[in-house]
């Protein structure tokens, strides 16, 4: 027997698989994909070591690689920077190996696919309505 608990969990869990699935699908028609990247600084080295490391590898000429699109690019103190791309799908090997050839050994890489849940949040969260 379902408890108003249970009930009510229930009916967050079905809302929040609605709005993914809403979102997913709109992802699935678009002809790109959002693609976040962490750029994790090496703290065995200082930001000069690791910026004579990147040009060498001519990371700030290659990447992004042309054409793909820089949607947000931010640093977070202590840990580096976080890239979020849009990425065609048939580019996502270049953009790992611009990554690969070029920013290994100034930072260490993670990366993430992406969905923007703010228009989500918005209207079912934040407007206070499924409260």
């Amino acid at each position: 027997m379902l408890t108003a608990y249970d009930g009510g969990m229930l009916r967050k869990l079905l809302l929040l698989s609605i709005a993914a699935a809403i979102c997913l699908q709109s992802q699935e028609n678009s002809e790109t994909f959002l693609l976040t990247i962490f750029l994790r600084h090496d703290q065995s080295k200082n930001v000069d070591q690791i910026n004579e490391i990147t040009e060498k590898a001519g990371f700030h000429d290659k990447f992004p690689p042309k054409g793909i699109e820089v949607v947000s690019w931010y640093v977070m103190m202590g840990i580096g920077q976080v890239v979020t791309l849009r990425v065609p799908p048939s580019r996502l090997r270049e953009v790992n190996r611009t990554i690969e050839t070029s920013a290994w050994g100034g930072y260490r890489t993670e990366f993430y696919p992406t969905y923007d849940y703010k228009p989500i949040w918005q209207s079912t969260w934040a407007s206070g309505k499924s409260r």
